[in-house]
């Protein structure tokens, strides 16, 4: 047992002792990375000097640190992917990586993990790269502080900023993507954190989830994109304190959820979104102290749903708050604060005496018949919405909060 000991320290001594550090820089003997990784064994660092470097796709084989000093650029000159990592423990800090290939049967990035695990990529700015940083087979990566920036204007034509594929216990923290499909994008990835992210100006959507369970998204913002997050076909997802806004467009929203179950949906906040959240198939979602504001709808719940529990939000000044497919309602509504409730509350408990439907008779006209929206705030939808509540007909007759609140909440 001692000698294993005793070995066991001197191997770790003996590889912190025997690493070294290698310089890249033109005007020096070592003048390319391709030259340094031929020169490093594990352990080692590569510290790379200003300047542009070309040197078509960079393999990283070795359990290295390449660092960049004063973001030195490597360039793909629009052919190559520019760095793959094929090693764990892999560091790549530090560079502007621009220009990589583009094509239609190979995804190439600026950075792409192969397989492996402990990578960490951060403090990069990765400009015009077909996807920017992808993961696939990736365990326990961090991926923090990037800045990846693409210019297409097609879908076709773009990858992804941030592309993760079967991979567990991700880390992707701190990066701004912006002009990519999408900003952020996961297949098939678990155990996972999206953590302060913003992600704008993005072709089709912000974050994309597919197959994906047991992750959270925290503190991001997803702004102006063509739809802000679509979360398809997962389980155990937390979506908490994240900034949905000024995703407009015919099927836009800030928030889809297809084909979900037992969701955590806290302290979001829903601001001038098409739709602030679009519901189908989704089931056993909590939904408490979100803010949904200045939307077209604040929320479309499809039949499809149930279980979904929303409580304690605000729904301020939207169009409609809840728009619905259907009659049957398998979910709960109760304790929001509702800035069209009309209602009173004579017994001071800050809660409304009489119930708040929030689906109008015009708003389910608009449903099955959408070009009924040009009559859009006239006398006639005033009409039908006042007639509604006297006689009700068409709204479903359980969706309602039975104790909506008098006042907001602060939140």
């Amino acid at each position: 047992m001692k000698k294993l000991i005793t070995i066991s320290i001197f191997l770790f001594f003996g590889t912190a002792v025997f690493a070294k550090t290698i310089h890249v820089d033109k005007q020096q003997n070592v003048k390319t990375i391709q030259q340094a990784l031929l020169l490093a064994v594990d352990g080692d660092t590569v510290l790379v000097s200003a300047g542009y470097y070309h040197e078509q796709n960079i393999v990283i084989n070795k359990s290295i640190c390449l660092i960049g000093i004063n973001h030195p650029v490597l360039d793909g000159d629009n052919k190559y992917e520019i760095i793959s990592i094929k090693a764990d423990g892999v560091v790549v800090d530090g560079f502007k990586i621009i220009n990589s290939g583009v094509s239609s049967i190979e995804d190439y990035a600026g950075v792409k993990v192969y397989n492996s695990r402990y990578a960490v990529i951060r403090n990069n700015i990765l400009d015009k790269t077909f996807f920017g940083v992808y993961i696939q087979f990736g365990f326990d990566c961090l991926i923090e502080n990037n800045t990846i920036n693409a210019y297409n204007k097609v879908e076709q034509e773009s990858g992804n900023g941030i592309h993760c594929w079967k991979s567990d216990s991700l880390r992707i923290l701190g990066n701004t993507i912006t002009g990519h499909r999408d900003g952020i994008y996961f297949e098939f990835v678990k155990n996972s954190i999206i953590w302060r992210n913003v992600a704008e100006d993005n072709l089709r959507y912000g974050l994309h989830f597919m197959f994906s369970n047991d992750d959270a998204y925290i503190c991001n913002v997803f702004k102006n994109n063509g739809a802000g997050v679509a979360v398809m076909f997962s389980k155990g997802l937390k979506m908490i304190h994240n900034y949905f806004e000024e995703n407009w467009g015919d099927a836009a929203f800030g928030l889809l959820l297809k084909e979900i179950s037992d969701g955590y949906i806290e302290n979001n906040v829903f601001e001038k979104n098409t739709a602030g959240i679009f519901m189908e198939g989704a089931s056993r979602i909590h939904m408490e102290k979100n803010v949904f504001k200045r939307n077209g709808w604040a929320m479309k719940i499809q039949a499809s749903c149930m279980d979904v529990n929303v409580h304690n939000n605000n729904f301020e000044s939207n169009t409609f708050d809840v728009g619905t497919n259907g009659n049957l309602v398998l979910n709960n509504f109760t304790n929001n604060y509702w800035d069209k409730y009309e209602g009173y509350d004579l017994n001071k408990d800050k809660l409304g005496d009489v119930p708040f439907r929030p689906v109008s008779m015009y708003a389910m006209i608009i449903e099955q018949n959408p070009p009924a929206m040009i009559l859009f705030r006239s006398l006639m939808s005033t009409l039908l919405d006042k007639t509604e509540k006297v006689l009700p007909s068409l709204t479903p007759e359980n969706l309602k909060d039975d104790h909506p609140l008098m006042k907001p909440m602060v939140l």
